[in-house]
């Protein structure tokens, strides 16, 4: 008897298991910076405190430059 083939899911803990469908069908993988960004921010647990701590820190040193910027243009007008 021969057994049909089964498709064996790679584990959860893999690299590039937590990314978007959306980003794969543009082409990220986690080997890319953006990429990887992604696959790490997907894998965060929010019923984790520590996760939830780098998720905040996270969103400070991408949104801080942002928040900073818009306020100098702001002066500048």
């Amino acid at each position: 008897m021969e057994r049909e083939s089964e498709q064996v899911a790679a584990p959860y803990w893999f690299a590039g298991a937590h990314l978007p469908d959306d980003a794969r069908s543009m082409g990220l993988t986690h080997h890319v910076p953006d990429g990887a960004l992604l696959d790490f921010a997907g894998s965060l647990d929010p019923a984790k405190p520590r996760h939830l701590i780098t998720a905040w820190v996270m969103l400070l040193v991408f949104g801080l430059p942002v928040v900073l910027m818009a306020l100098r243009v702001a002066f500048l007008l």
